[in-house]
């Protein structure tokens, strides 16, 4: 039997094999829910070998399709201009689809058949392609987000990030890989920081298009910097609509609630008030808390200098500054990076980007104990204060649920023990910060939260988890992770 025959045969029992197992809706509704997430796993096993098979096939095709075959190449020959057409027509697949698959097609050829590929730090990506254990969009994530060598980062440090992410896959989504990868090369390319915050601000647009119906869109692509201030008018403006925190007084949340507007109509207007007030220089408060403002979290000693005289974290509110620890007990801190982070943005910014936002607005004082726990202000509050907010922030950078993306913006304050049942106090260190439907999660379905020093351990209930093994609740704050993990 030939290697075709071998193939196509394979092919056909797997399809087939597949083609028996039922696609009927009604013989998955008698399922459990144990039954049924398996099966959503095992989905997603199916999904990661076809993957496997449609960048091998797709790798091989480019191959056979490359520019100086000229009309004698496969692609041209079968009446595509690209490998990439051909891919994307006779998959059904979109253009985003087909491309990947023919860029890590590539990288998987080149890696199991050149002596010197293009990419060589890609090759761990290719192999666990090949393997089966890595989705396709979970590679390009990994590709994208770590980017190339340079000049300070060498071709073997971004395949041992590579191996390192490939590992780390099973257990994150392509959004979160990507952003893990953007973080693993931060960590290798502090140097590098500046020049990439200056390609994301130089990115940044702003197009208005008119269509033949008469409607105008506005397409604003933001840098970091200017996400975080229109985010903080667009939550202020909707969400008491969309169950969010209420970033305005209760008189103005109910009229918010109240308007027959939609959402989207809702913050068109008001965006449209802001620019009609803006040019007439008018100080009116439309949404109630005055001129937005951003957090910067920051070491402090980064921020000084290195004759700052002692270690020290810093948060920027608004700005907000935090020191680490006390005069007395302060924890010692190496090698800390100089680098700052936008609150609920994921890249860091250069120390001159900290020290002109800082420069422009106020500071408030965060001291944190060297497990990286802030202030403390006991019981004698019911609700959880400014200040214990934006230190919860500054050390959990948003819901603390695992896989949850929603930004300290967006969080509430939860009482890790209860203030009614455990006669909990309103502290930092016994608060940590949910999402509005993860809170109430915690408090209708019977979920716990046990914290132990400076670490939250999740307890599912027991019609989740029989067992109620703990799962941990590491900080979302990849400024506190970094600054902790230079503590000694």
């Amino acid at each position: 039997m030939t290697p075709t025959d071998t193939l196509a045969t394979a092919f056909s029992a797997a399809l087939d094999a597949l083609a028996r197992v039922s696609k009927n809706a009604t013989d998955y509704r008698s399922l459990g829910d144990s039954a049924l997430l398996e099966l959503n796993r095992l989905v997603g096993l199916e999904r990661q070998l076809v993957d496997a098979q449609a960048v091998v096939i797709a790798g091989e095709i480019a191959y056979r399709s490359t520019p100086d075959l000229g009309h004698g190449g496969l692609a041209q020959r079968s009446g595509y201009r690209t490998a990439e057409e051909l891919v994307r027509v006779s998959t059904r697949s979109t253009a985003r689809d087909a491309s990947t698959a023919v860029r890590l097609g590539r990288v998987v050829r080149e890696a199991i058949d050149s002596a010197e590929p293009a990419e060589p730090w890609l090759i761990p990506l290719g192999e666990a392609i090949t393997a089966g254990t890595l989705p396709m969009a979970s590679a390009d994530s990994i590709r994208a987000g770590l980017g190339t060598p340079s000049a300070s980062v060498r071709s073997e440090a971004l395949a041992d990030a590579a191996a390192q992410l490939c590992a780390e896959a099973g257990v994150l989504d392509p959004d979160r890989l990507f952003r893990r990868a953007k973080e693993l090369r931060d960590q290798l390319d502090e140097s590098g920081i500046a020049d990439r915050e200056r390609e994301r601000r130089d990115q940044r647009s702003l197009r208005l298009r008119t269509h033949p119906d008469g409607h105008g869109e506005l397409i604003w692509r933001f840098d970091p910097e200017t996400a975080a201030i229109v985010t903080d008018l667009y939550d202020r403006a909707t969400s008491p609509r969309r169950g969010g925190p209420r970033f305005v007084d209760s008189a103005q949340a109910a009229s918010i609630l109240a308007d027959e507007r939609t959402t989207e109509q809702l913050a068109s207007d008001v965006f449209l008030e802001l620019l009609r007030q803006g040019a007439d220089a008018n100080d009116s408060q439309l949404l109630g808390s005055g001129a937005p403002s951003i957090r910067i979290l920051v070491p402090v000693r980064a921020l000084a200098g290195p004759s700052a005289g002692g270690p020290a974290f810093g948060v920027a509110a608004g700005h907000a500054l935090a020191t680490n620890g006390t005069a007395a007990h302060a924890p010692a801190f190496h090698g800390v990076a100089s680098h700052g982070f936008i609150e609920g943005q994921a890249d860091p910014i250069s120390i001159e980007s900290v020290e002109r936002l800082v420069c422009s607005g106020s500071t408030v004082t965060i001291r944190v104990d060297a497990a990286g726990q802030p202030l403390d202000l006991g019981r004698e509050h019911r609700l959880h204060n400014r200040i214990q907010r934006i230190a919860l922030a500054a050390r959990d950078g948003g819901c603390r649920m695992p896989g949850c993306d929603r930004p300290p913006s967006w969080c509430e304050a939860h009482h890790v023990k209860h203030w009614g049942r455990d006669h909990g106090g309103t502290s930092v260190k016994d608060g940590i910060l949910l999402c509005r439907h993860h809170h109430l999660l915690v408090h209708n379905n019977g979920w716990g939260i046990e914290r132990s020093g400076a670490d939250h351990w999740l307890i599912p209930p027991a019609s989740v988890d029989r067992d109620r093994v703990k799962i941990p609740m590491p900080t979302k704050s990849r400024a506190m992770r970094e600054l902790m993990a230079h503590a000694v």
